[in-house]
């Protein structure tokens, strides 16, 4: 089992303590060489979520929308945007 100080906790950043974490069962925190607290692992890692790929969102827009242009974010702009006109007063 790891040991780490309350003191190098307050100094380190949690990515540095978590990915130690992910090699230990539980961490060990001390004060004054007593120990104060357990840092302990509850799950396994979580599988990161895929990232975004602009290539196949545009295979999936194609496939979904076809040759068609959507003009939807037109319409939404122009009306937030006439809204804004009728504020300044034109």
């Amino acid at each position: 089992m790891k040991t780490i100080t309350l003191s190098e906790l307050r100094r380190q950043r949690w990515s540095e303590i978590e990915a130690t974490l992910s090699q230990e069962e539980e961490i060990l925190i001390t004060r004054d060489s007593k120990p104060v607290a357990k840092l302990v692992r509850i799950a396994e890692q979580v599988p990161k979520r895929k990232r975004w790929n602009p290539e196949e969102h545009k295979k999936w827009i194609k496939k979904v929308w076809g040759n068609k242009q959507v003009r939807l974010v037109d319409k939404y702009l122009h009306a937030d945007r006439k809204d804004r006109d009728l504020l300044r007063g034109k």
